[in-house]
């Protein structure tokens, strides 16, 4: 995962701390679960389930890679997939993100933005906190003001950044008038900002017992062990179809497996492939892949030497055999890519055509570059899945273009801080978001997690300009204009697009499968049920 978010930009704040995409730190083994209650596990009839109406009852247990003991139920600084998991069932967003990461709205019921799209009026849903008092325009201001706290490093901060809150007002208890402080056509991506949880106005403590508006209300929790929590009977969306949800922590891959098959939870999250590949179809769990979950690519760093030129680049881009990338980093789970962030995303170019290996093109556009002979070093690290295993593989395709890839594998601990200035070219992902996210946060001039190091004026102003235009269909020209430059000459090079592999008990249904990890349906637990 990237620096940016814990998946960059407006979607997610800076991934520099390690965890996002990548499981959280620590050793802690199948030891760490703290298994409570029995959910009924055992195969069922068939993947829809008996006649496939959701059933009401039971108790789900969910696996993830936790944080240890410094684990918060704080909304505001949920960093790891299973902050997030735990949040969004205890709390919810005024918007969150659709499958192709467009912005759905939550707890508000609808937005509308002036003639200079610099000022928009949200209207609140009726919703209520768990302790029964109403969510107000006062819980939304006071919730967005605490995350932008100049004191605080709450994930959310720069996604919110567009907002002036000292000028944004609350004229009654179900409406919000946002100030910007500047055009935004995009604004309901900030209202989806992973992190921008609302909660009650005042609300400080979050370990003991929180209260949020999500379909789940808090039983307990026990920092880098479990959390209990049960159905919220009155949640606006309906109430969930179990009645308990306990997440449990379990660091390595191997112990989320055992418990799964020996029946001691029914959601193991972040499988790899491998595991994957050897428990599909045999019976035992279900394998459910989230395509389009995370961005592979090696990043070149265009403002110095051998990058600054373009035909290096491109040479580059032509150098790549990304099948070879997918079958053999990602084990074949995911697709190629097109040198393009957000493929199936909304506003994605999938009108440009596939690059393919060329490496007499190759080989030509490297010589009238000068750069024959051209010897570079790749940064990488064990830091995520398959980044290693990517940079042996590109290092060998290199050769047979005349090009030396000497690999450097860098430290797990140091890697995203350490590559986001130094180097030219390093091993880079990223988890998804909002396109227009990626191109604000890690292509303008300003942007604070700029890998590739992407400078352009006229570049900033094509974004500026699509933000200012109200029209989405003439909005949409801009953004793809903006793509068939980043496709000609940018410096992502976009080998793939890996799945996310969850596995399930037999009996689990109401998962999501096109859900791209971290978006509104990914690990959506008010909407599973137990056959």
């Amino acid at each position: 995962m990237p620096p940016a978010s814990a998946n960059g930009g407006p979607g997610f704040p800076g991934l520099r701390r390690r965890g996002f995409l990548a499981a959280a730190g620590g050793t802690v083994g199948f030891g760490a679960l703290t298994l409570a209650g029995c959910a009924g596990t055992g195969p069922a009839a068939d993947k829809a389930g008996g006649d496939g109406k959701p059933r009401r009852g039971g108790r789900l247990r969910a696996a993830f890679a936790g944080g240890g003991a410094s684990e918060t139920l704080d909304p505001h600084l949920a960093n790891l997939f299973a902050d997030v998991a735990r949040a969004k069932a205890l709390f919810d967003k005024l918007a969150d993100y659709g499958p192709d990461l467009s912005a759905r709205p939550r707890l508000a019921a609808a937005w509308e933005p002036n003639a200079g799209l610099d000022r928009w009026k949200v209207t609140l849903r009726e919703a209520r906190f768990h302790d029964g008092r109403p969510v107000t325009a006062k819980d939304v201001l006071y919730s967005y003001r605490r995350i932008t706290d100049p004191k605080k490093a709450f994930r959310a901060k720069a996604s919110l950044e567009p907002i002036d809150l000292e000028a944004s007002r609350a004229p009654d208890d179900q409406t919000v008038e946002f100030v910007l402080k500047r055009p935004t056509a995009e604004f309901p991506n900030v209202l989806a900002a992973f992190g921008a949880y609302i909660v009650p106005e005042g609300e400080q403590d979050f370990d003991r017992s929180p209260v949020g508006s999500g379909p789940f209300r808090f039983v307990s929790f026990a920092p880098g062990k479990s959390a209990v929590f049960k159905r919220n009977e009155d949640h606006w969306d309906g109430a969930p179809h179990l009645d308990e949800l306990e997440f449990v922590v379990a660091n390595e891959e191997s112990a989320r497996v055992n418990a799964l098959l020996g029946g001691q939870i029914e959601y193991a999250h972040e499988l790899n492939p491998a595991t994957a590949r050897a428990h599909e179809d045999k019976g035992q769990i279900e394998i459910v892949r989230l395509r389009n979950s995370a961005m592979q690519s090696f990043a070149m760093k265009t403002d110095r030497p051998p990058f600054d030129d373009k035909r290096v680049r491109e040479a580059f881009f032509l150098i790549a055999d990304r099948k070879e990338l997918v079958d053999g980093a990602l084990s074949g789970a995911g697709e190629v890519g097109n040198d393009l962030f957000g493929k199936g995303y909304e506003y994605y170019a999938a009108s440009l055509p596939q690059r393919e290996q060329d490496l007499d093109r190759a080989r030509a556009l490297l010589k009238e570059a000068g750069a024959e002979g051209l010897e570079v070093t790749l940064d990488t690290s064990p830091v995520a899945a398959g980044f290693t295993e990517a940079a042996t593989i590109f290092r060998d395709q290199a050769a047979k273009a005349g090009v030396t890839i000497n690999v450097k594998t860098g430290s797990k601990d140091s890697y995203w801080k350490d590559i986001l200035d130094s180097g030219t070219l390093c091993s880079y992902r990223s988890g998804a978001m909002p396109i227009e996210a990626h191109l604000s946060q890690r292509l303008l001039t300003g942007s604070t997690t700029n890998a590739t190091a992407w400078h352009h004026k006229d570049f900033d102003a094509l974004y500026q300009q699509a933000q200012s235009t109200r029209d989405k269909t003439a909005r949409a020209a801009v953004y793809e204009r903006m793509q068939r430059r980043l496709h000609s000459e940018g410096g992502f090079l976009i080998w793939g697009f890996a799945d996310w592999i969850l596995g399930t008990a037999r009996n689990v249904r109401g998962v999501e499968t096109k859900a791209p990890a971290n978006s509104l349906d990914w690990a959506r637990f008010d909407k599973v049920w137990l056959a």
